[in-house]
């Protein structure tokens, strides 16, 4: 669990309109405690009461993302543990208790997911990442590669990217949670892909993609949950 003392880490694409930032940010305004919401890359001109960190976008989204949480680590203003998300989880229940940490279960069982699937690139960094940590003694490995906020301390997140530096695409998470021996509880992950109405309407965590969030059930189901501007916006609806 965290305290309200952790800041909130966001990667963030460089020209992203980001509709689903929008809502990320009034959920966790409204459930998720926390100091301050730092934007890595990205800061969109609607967006304001946030600490922004800009950084170079020249590589791949993974390299990208991983110079981002680099860059989070070593900015001595980001507090010792902080909470790292992605710019569509919404976390829709208030956690009061503080983030719990949360995991996927062994990433052998991840892998069977994704074979098959168009992921070649994702789906390599798994298993390098897989293959690095069985290097080091970690046998059966959990994934943390779930779309919910992680709990990370800095000192040991910068101490895993440094291990990882020779991959092209470090599951990140992965590594950090299974080397700093976080533990955490198994669930499913969040991310709804599609938009039709089968989703967990109950669930305190989800994640959705563009057009998932744009055109489909669930992002109608997260407007209605945070109608209301907050107070990390300047403008909008």
């Amino acid at each position: 669990m965290t305290t309200p003392e952790v800041d909130i880490v966001v990667p963030v694409r460089v020209g992203a309109t980001n509709p689903q930032l929008r809502y990320a940010l009034r959920s966790w305004a409204e459930n998720l405690p926390h100091r301050h919401v730092w934007l890595v890359g990205h800061k969109p001109p609607w967006v304001r009461g946030v600490k922004h960190l800009p950084t170079h976008q020249s590589g791949t989204k993974y390299q990208n993302t991983t110079h981002a949480v680099r860059t989070a680590c070593m900015t001595a203003g980001v507090s010792d543990q902080f909470l790292l998300c992605n710019d569509d989880f919404f976390v829709m229940r208030p956690q009061d208790q503080g983030m719990p940490v949360l995991h996927r279960g062994p990433v052998s069982a991840v892998e069977t997911y994704y074979e098959g699937r168009a992921s070649g690139r994702y789906l390599r960094g798994l298993r390098e990442t897989r293959d690095l940590l069985v290097s080091l003694g970690h046998e059966d490995p959990l994934s943390y590669e779930l779309h919910v906020p992680l709990p990370v301390e800095k000192e040991a997140m910068l101490k895993a990217l440094g291990i990882a530096k020779r991959l092209d695409v470090v599951h990140k998470r992965t590594l950090y949670g299974n080397l700093a021996g976080i533990g955490g509880d198994e669930i499913r992950d969040v991310k709804i892909l599609k938009r039709g109405p089968k989703f967990d309407r109950a669930s305190p965590f989800l994640s959705t993609m563009p057009d998932s969030f744009e055109n489909g059930f669930v992002g109608q189901h997260i407007r209605q949950a945070f109608p209301r501007r907050g107070r990390y916006e300047a403008g909008g609806r």
